[in-house]
């Protein structure tokens, strides 16, 4: 089929003619309707698109494509994102989708900011993936800007990660410890290997940024890795933190619910397991260390979103004036 030279918005095999968009196969033109979505709509119903093709299956495709360099929770998050846009794009194909189609999505999902967010940044990616296959000529989310998201400030402070600890198991304390320690995300320190550990400390390649750092030895960290080391298990695997029974690594989802029981048990409230990392970069900062290379950040505005420990200026009031004599 010879590309277009005009109309190259529209989807294949569809035309215009005396003000009416038609479907042309095979000789046959077969009109759709005078309203360009209604045409679009009709295009869908009779090419298959819901289900079948267009962009559900762009979109399946594109995800598939990604899974193999993605952490398990961020191809769990994207698998969310995927669905709702299976379900708001059902029945477009991947040239009809326009600006003002995500830009109608951001806002029909204005009320939840941080998903929405998630689910146009999974779509820019679905379509980076179109571009490279030349299924597309342009990405429809270029320009489309993020909701403002409200930034989170929960800091867990010195007692209350006390408390967390002495209410986790010896196993999840280790791992929190390591998140503490390390300051990394919950994944790397899950996928810390036995071979990442040497004198000189712990190497990290990070899953989400691809960032390689070593966190420096320290009495603590050493002590850490003893007592993790000392954990009882019927089958040492690879990595630091495995399961007791059969030696794989423990999954993001148990640690997550372990943290969520040790807080209730603790009565630590709005903390999640990702204020660790917070909490890490903050008290290096405090305490001089470069919280910036700890956690693997390439710009220092992505650290400083980690930093919540805020210093509160006390103000001094005015004495109450006194009688002169």
């Amino acid at each position: 089929m010879r590309p277009r030279k005009k109309d190259r918005h529209l989807p294949p095999c569809m035309y215009i003619k005396h003000g009416a968009y038609y479907l042309v196969k095979k000789g046959k033109w077969e009109r759709l309707d005078s309203d360009y979505q209604g045409a679009l709509v009709a295009y869908a119903k009779i090419m298959g698109g819901k289900g079948k093709g267009g962009m559900p299956k762009l979109i399946d495709d594109a995800l598939d494509a990604m899974r193999g360099r993605l952490a398990a929770n961020t191809v769990k998050q994207y698998e969310a994102a995927s669905a709702k846009l299976k379900h708001h794009l059902a029945e477009f194909e991947p040239r009809q989708v326009l600006p003002r189609h995500v830009a109608a999505l951001k806002l029909h999902m204005s009320d939840t900011p941080n998903m929405a967010n998630r689910v146009i940044s999974f779509l820019r990616m679905v379509f980076a993936y179109a571009l490279e296959q030349q299924i597309v000529d342009s990405n429809p989310c270029t320009g489309i800007k993020r909701h403002t998201e409200k930034k989170r400030d929960r800091y867990i402070n010195d007692d209350e990660f006390s408390a967390i600890c002495d209410a986790a198991s010896p196993y999840i304390r280790s791992i929190l410890e390591m998140c503490y320690l390390t300051g990394q995300r919950i994944g790397d320190v899950l996928a810390i290997r036995l071979s990442d550990i040497s004198d000189k400390g712990i190497a990290f390649d990070q899953q989400k940024t691809g960032a390689k750092l070593i966190v420096g030895m320290t009495p603590d960290l050493e002590q850490l890795i003893v007592r993790a080391k000392a954990l009882p298990r019927k089958v040492r695997g690879l990595t630091l933190f495995c399961t007791r029974g059969g030696g794989k690594p423990v999954s993001y989802e148990t640690v997550k619910d372990a943290f969520k029981k040790a807080c209730e048990k603790a009565k630590v409230t709005g903390a999640t397991i990702h204020d660790l990392r917070a909490k890490s970069l903050t008290d290096t900062d405090k305490q001089g260390n470069d919280a910036q290379k700890l956690g693997g950040h390439t710009d220092a505005k992505m650290t400083k979103r980690y930093l919540r420990l805020r210093e509160i200026d006390v103000a001094q009031p005015p004495a109450l004036p006194k009688k002169s004599l």
